[in-house]
């Protein structure tokens, strides 16, 4: 639309832009591609041009302005372009104010002097347009104007109604942020709207790439768009989301504004998706600054977490010798001293991969797609390769200890150790009356079955695994800031990959507050895992993937889990599975349910440091041998006549292979001592 002479200053005629014109009609046509959409409008939002009248910025919000069919630099905000000729009651003395260049009354006064605003003290040049009383020699600019009419608006999508800009600058509480700010507020002066929104969030963009407002320390492949509210309703359905800048929640800030990509569930607050760009939303940028909290020389032999598989443990990094590997002789000689090891046969140090081998009984090395489990009888870890120890004695062939050869150089006694004042002595079964060789340990408090550092004198008793949990280390969940090892009491905190309570040894960055991570973990949960369930090697994620913004469920349990905390993904087939799922590869049955541990959200599986297998014989329990195994449902109830809990599910058993009885762990343990 044109319009000819609608400013007396300039001779041109006037077209008027709607800068919201072809997004709304590109929303009208629901075949529209959204990445077009989202093309269109940051294009459209990244408009800015100054206004000839007021010198403002004119931007997407403003929506309408007039641009001069002839001067491609003269554009005017339509507000601005609207000012009447004169004003009424303005002056204190209530005289008119006709609004002109200022040049005329400097004419008047013979006087080529630049001026300043009445109102708000801007300078101005000779020339610039002005309010002014001719008889008190009132006067202020077009931009004081503009406010003092209310005319200085925006159209925001939050809002039916246009937004005016407050005439005066206050030190008020912006309803957008939740933050107190000083300067121009908007407001609408039409309905009882009771928002107050400061001119630093008023002009925030609708679409925004965070590495471009974060200087590339956040990135996300989409743009994220800015929305006025997170219902606790949204927040619960998708699991109660952190921010993905500072891992806070949004459960006391529902009605602020945020950014979000809803194709991923990415989200974060306002101030965190601006911090590199607007100066007063600046915080502290973690986790994962570019920068360390911590020097590379003074840290050399500082542990890198997580593990890249399953085969890597804290003792393989400790006590492996695979940089000499190729001048470690193998040769399939027996062997009858293993350092440090206690086991009633000889042990031979071989390579099972190697064809020569003289043993009788074949070894298979461990394969979860080809559901083949070899467990180390030392630390319970997976053998994934040689060279290894295995027991000598194949009489009848029934021995089938075996262990990594770095376990074989377990020192045999730690003092100093940091978790107990007395020395602790290496043992293959736990001294005591610890049924079965199954013990729970005083660090991490799961049971194992493997060997264990103890003091008989304190009763006691932790595996060899928390026997060497280090002192400090980094953490890919937290990049580039150091993590040390404390002793948790209790505290209200919770673990950053599981969520879970935490209590006894943690992993914490002294930098970040709200970072910390179960000793477990960090140390249990590797970078990548296999299983029979996907074809690909399943790769750690801390967060949503990227374009997947369905609700996540565990390949393995079936079970709904929160994408915010660690687990399992494939990107290829685009399927995921539970971190405490990932050890079962034997029957898709043996994994742990959530009721187990950690509050309901388990990241360990139950029995990770268990080895199951071997057998128990006790004629006066029963007179087959009993197996002992993890229970599934097949299994039924417990045999035992004083169980309370009849279910064996997810609970370690023995069960009689020959007929259908079968015993809880605890309930033939009970039954065993009254034989004694």
């Amino acid at each position: 639309m044109m319009k000819e002479n609608i400013m007396f200053e300039h001779k041109h005629p006037f077209s008027l832009i709607d800068l919201w014109s072809e997004q709304l009609q590109r929303e009208a046509e629901s075949e529209e591609d959204e990445e077009e959409k989202d093309d269109v409008l940051i294009a459209k939002q990244d408009f800015k041009c100054l206004c000839s009248r007021c010198g403002e910025e004119i931007n997407w919000y403003h929506r309408y302005y007039y641009s001069c069919c002839h001067c491609s630099d003269y554009s005017v905000h339509k507000f601005c372009a609207e000012l009447p000729k004169r004003l009424e009651d303005v002056c204190e003395v209530g005289h008119t104010l006709h609004f002109i260049q200022s040049h005329h009354w400097m004419d008047e006064w013979n006087c080529k002097d630049d001026w300043n605003c009445k109102i708000c003290g801007r300078y101005h040049k000779c020339g610039d347009l002005c309010y002014r009383c001719n008889r008190c020699y009132f006067y202020f600019d077009v931009n004081c104007g503009t406010k003092v009419l209310q005319k200085n608006v925006i159209h925001h999508p939050i809002h039916k109604h246009p937004l005016s800009c407050i005439s005066k600058q206050l030190l008020d509480k912006c309803d957008a942020c939740g933050k107190e700010h000083k300067g121009n507020f908007y407001h609408c002066s039409i309905c009882l709207w009771s928002k107050m929104i400061h001119s630093d969030c008023a002009f925030l963009p609708q679409k925004l790439q965070i590495q471009d407002t974060t200087n590339d320390v956040f990135s996300h492949i989409h743009h994220l768009t800015l929305a006025y509210s997170f219902p606790l309703d949204d927040q619960n359905s998708k699991n109660w989301p952190g921010c993905r800048v500072c891992r806070n929640g949004f459960r006391d800030q529902s009605n602020l504004w945020m950014y979000k990509c809803e194709k991923c569930r990415y989200y974060t607050h306002l101030d965190c998706a601006t911090s590199g760009d607007e100066p007063f939303l600046s915080i502290l940028k973690s986790p994962g600054t570019s920068s360390k909290n911590y020097k590379d020389d003074e840290h050399v032999d500082l542990l890198h977490l997580p593990f890249p598989d399953p085969s890597y443990s804290i003792l393989k990094h400790l006590f492996s010798m695979e940089k000499g590997l190729s001048t470690l002789e193998i040769s399939n000689k027996i062997t009858y001293k293993a350092q440090g090891i206690i086991h009633q046969h000889p042990l031979i140090l071989e390579d099972i991969t190697i064809p020569t081998s003289s043993r009788k009984k074949s070894i298979s090395y461990h394969d979860p797609m080809k559901r083949i489990q070899l467990l180390c009888d030392v630390c319970v870890r997976p053998i994934m390769s040689g060279p290894i120890y295995v027991c000598a004695d194949e009489v009848e062939e029934h021995c089938n200890f075996v262990l990594h050869e770095w376990c074989s150089r377990l020192p045999t006694e730690l003092r100093d150790h940091f978790h107990h004042p007395h020395p602790l002595i290496l043992h293959s079964k736990t001294p005591g009356d610890k049924f079965f060789g199954v013990f729970k340990c005083d660090i991490c408090a799961l049971p194992c079955n493997g060997f264990a550092y103890c003091c008989e004198e304190c009763e006691y008793h932790i595996d060899v695994k928390c026997a060497f949990i280090p002192k400090e280390i980094t953490h890919a969940s937290h990049p580039n800031h150091l993590l040390s090892r404390v002793n948790c009491t209790g505290e209200d905190k919770r673990c950053s990959m599981c969520w879970g309570d935490m209590n006894g040894l943690i992993f914490s960055c002294h930098t970040c507050d709200n970072f910390r991570v179960h000793s477990n973990c960090a140390l249990l949960i590797p970078e990548t895992t296999t299983h029979k369930c996907d074809k690909h090697p399943m790769k750690l994620s801390y967060f949503p993937i990227e374009n997947h913004k369905s609700d996540y469920f565990c390949e393995i349990c079936e079970q709904e889990f929160d994408p915010e905390l660690a687990f399992y993904h494939c990107r290829e087939c685009m399927q995921s599975i539970h971190t405490a799922c990932a050890p079962s590869i034997l029957r898709y049955e043996t994994h742990t349910t959530t009721e187990w541990f950690y509050d309901h959200r388990n990241a360990i599986h139950k029995f990770v440091n268990v080895k199951f297998g071997g057998t128990y014989e006790n004629t006066e329990v029963h007179p087959h041998p009993l197996s002992f195994v993890q229970g599934i449902e097949d299994d039924g109830e417990c045999s035992g006549h004083d169980c309370d809990y009849r279910d064996l599910q997810y609970r370690m058993i023995f069960k009689c292979l020959d007929c259908k009885f079968v015993l809880h762990y605890e309930c033939c343990e009970s039954m065993s001592s009254r034989y004694i």
